[in-house]
């Protein structure tokens, strides 16, 4: 069992038994509806996920693509899409109360990975905001 929920605690969710697959996204969409260069995806049938409290937010897309997030604070949580990945719901893993123990398995939609996004171990690394 694993748990999660949004930035500011309205809306909990829990999701039961093993995923599907656990992936890093770099698709324009995900990015416009992220803000973030790139967004871990979690994948559990449908069937495995049970909102525990809480209210969300439907955002229907282009394609098939239905996103849904909390209406208080704006996280996103879920993503559907049933000619793609019929009885699947993808769960923002980074929204898990364990996302730290939840390692993707593989990067997707690279083609349209920002050029930079390769290359992040080159940049300086601080533990916390650098001074000055």
């Amino acid at each position: 069992m694993r748990n999660g929920g949004c930035q500011c605690g309205s809306v909990r969710y829990r999701v039961d038994g093993e995923a599907a697959h656990h992936s890093l996204c770099h698709c324009s969409d995900c990015r416009a509806s992220s803000g973030a260069p790139a967004v871990g995806w979690i994948a559990f049938q449908e069937g495995q996920l049970s909102v525990q409290s809480g209210a969300l937010t439907t955002y229907e897309g282009r394609n098939g693509a239905v996103r849904q997030f909390c209406p208080t604070c704006g996280t996103g949580l879920f993503y559907r899409n049933e000619a793609i990945l019929p009885g699947l719901v993808d769960i923002q893993s980074s929204t898990l109360d364990n996302a730290a123990e939840e390692v993707p398995g593989i990067q997707i939609q690279v083609a349209d990975r920002l050029p930079w996004m390769e290359e992040l171990e080159l940049l300086p690394a601080f533990e916390r905001y650098p001074a000055g």
